[in-house]
């Protein structure tokens, strides 16, 4: 709770819709005492803008990048994956590379998670930029990776190969792993797998309070809310499930904490 020396910006890539289902896990308990039912629900995809006075400007997570906006049949997600993805109701606010055009600094990218949503900006990355992701994040070829490699690959095409983060034993044995960063406690980095194997969740202080990104731990704020996990687009429901009560209770111990969600806004 110390006040940091970090400053975190929350950016809207695009507006998009994707099944409820997918989102919220409509089999719990508390979704079906509520009545809530699939359809179509608004979401955004984000990245995070995290600024050291020291050690530079790191992105969380990648947006979208400016082909789906400008030049759809061109950009890394084509074909039967597009459709499947509804990008045709896909908004673009600001892709990765407006962003980038103005930016002069851009020393890495930490990702919470490889799917397909998270890594749709980095043809917009600039090459060679460091790129950090939880441990078998991008070995892992589960089935609902399975259908998106081609995409992913060409998301991934050219850039540097991924580091994992070398996590360390939680001492208080809460998360699976956690790091440092950049050994000042500024932003620390929590393994929490469930979502997919090497799902990460950053925490950066900032002089306004820690910031929370959870990843998809949690896509929806009714899901935080109401600690429900994501449906049928989660890999392990039971482990993600535990990892998003680690979470809560970490930002309940901390008031003060912003909490940024992997698609809709709490705040």
């Amino acid at each position: 709770d110390a006040p940091g020396p970090l400053t975190v910006e929350t950016v809207a890539s695009c507006d998009w819709v994707l099944d409820r289902s997918g989102l919220i896990n409509l089999s719990h308990e508390k979704a079906k005492a509520v009545g809530l039912t699939d359809g179509e629900e608004p979401i955004q995809v984000y990245f995070h803008v995290l600024r050291h006075p020291e050690r530079g400007t790191f992105i969380v997570d990648t947006g979208i990048e400016r082909a789906l906006r400008d030049e759809p049949s061109r950009s890394a997600i084509r074909g039967p994956v597009a459709s499947f993805m509804k990008l045709e109701k896909m908004k673009a606010l600001m892709p990765l590379g407006d962003w980038v055009a103005n930016e002069k600094k851009r020393d890495g990218v930490f990702l919470t998670h490889l799917h397909i949503d998270h890594v749709s900006g980095m043809p917009d990355v600039p090459k060679g930029t460091p790129i950090y992701s939880g441990p078998g994040e991008a070995s892992d070829r589960g089935a609902l990776n399975f259908a998106v490699q081609p995409s992913t690959d060409r998301l991934l095409d050219g850039q540097e190969a991924i580091s994992e983060w070398q996590f360390q034993p939680d001492p208080d044995g809460r998360f699976a792993g956690v790091i440092d960063v950049f050994g000042d406690g500024s932003v620390w980095a929590l393994h929490l797998p469930g979502h997919t194997v090497g799902s990460t969740a950053y925490v950066a202080r900032t002089a306004q309070g820690p910031v929370l990104l959870t990843g998809d731990i949690s896509h929806t704020a009714w899901g935080w809310r109401n600690g429900v996990e994501p449906g049928s687009f989660t890999a392990d429901h039971a482990a993600n499930a535990v990892a998003l009560e680690k979470l809560r209770a970490l930002a309940a111990e901390h008031p003060a904490m912003s909490v940024r969600l992997g698609h809709q806004r709490l705040e």
